[in-house]
This record gives structure tokens, C-alpha cells and sequence, in this order.
């Protein structure tokens, strides 16, 4: 494993206690905030790339994976990361903290229950 695989993973280990303490997510004002993502993101099934890529069934997939999207930062592809709510939680609160090297755009979503909501939200997309 490279440093900046440990690294991530090491700082998603000790952020455990904080994502044990994730609030209960609301889908419809999840969808509110996620106004902000569409800038790159779609959610929507068949839904095609844009500055980022689809987030169609996130959750489950292996991190820097999603076919068709060629930009994935070299720290995500070698993260072996497997989305899941906790995961996306501690990433949306600082991408750049989470995983050093990322190529993500936005410095995240420090309120916690903003990112609940918006997990809420993106889990609507998943099978």
C-alpha cells in the first residue's frame, strides 16, 4: 500500500467515533443541498458524467471505479475505498483531509447535519 492509502484510511479509522455519531439524514432537504453538487454531479440513473462523475448506486462501489469517468485523482484509484454512508460522510466534511491528494473541487460540507441530509438524499440512488 502507497502513503497516501494509509493515510486516508488511517484518518478514516480515527474519525470512526464521528461517523458512529452520524445524525439521521432527510432526503428532501438533502435534496435542497445537493443543488449545490449538481454543478458536477448527477445523481440519476443513466445519468452521464459532467465535471465529476455520476453518482448513481454509490454506495457499494469501489472509489475511483465509476465506468466512463476518467479523472479520478491517482489517491482515489489506489485508495481502495468501498463507498458507504460513513465513508461519504467523513469524505463530504473535507475531501482534501480525508483523502491527500484528492482533485475533488469543493473543501466539503463541515455542517454534519447537511451531510447526513445529503447521504439521505444520494441513498434514493441506490439499489
Amino acid at each position: 500500500m502507497n502513503r497516501v492509502r494509509i493515510a486516508g484510511l488511517a484518518l478514516a479509522l480515527l474519525s470512526g467515533l464521528a461517523m458512529a455519531e452520524m445524525p439521521a439524514g432527510d432526503a428532501e432537504r438533502g435534496r435542497v443541498v445537493f443543488g449545490s453538487c449538481r454543478t458536477c454531479h448527477w445523481p440519476e440513473q443513466g445519468a452521464g458524467h459532467q465535471n465529476g462523475p455520476a453518482l448513481w448506486n454509490i454506495f457499494g462501489r469501489k472509489a475511483g471505479t465509476q465506468e466512463g469517468f476518467g479523472y479520478y485523482s491517482q489517491a482515489l484509484k489506489d485508495s481502495g475505498l468501498v463507498w458507504t454512508p460513513e465513508y461519504l460522510d467523513a469524505w463530504l466534511a473535507n475531501p482534501a483531509t480525508f483523502l491527500p491528494g484528492t482533485t475533488m473541487m469543493t473543501p466539503g460540507v463541515p455542517d454534519a447535519q447537511r451531510r447526513a441530509d445529503l447521504i439521505a438524499y444520494l441513498q434514493r440512488f441506490s439499489e
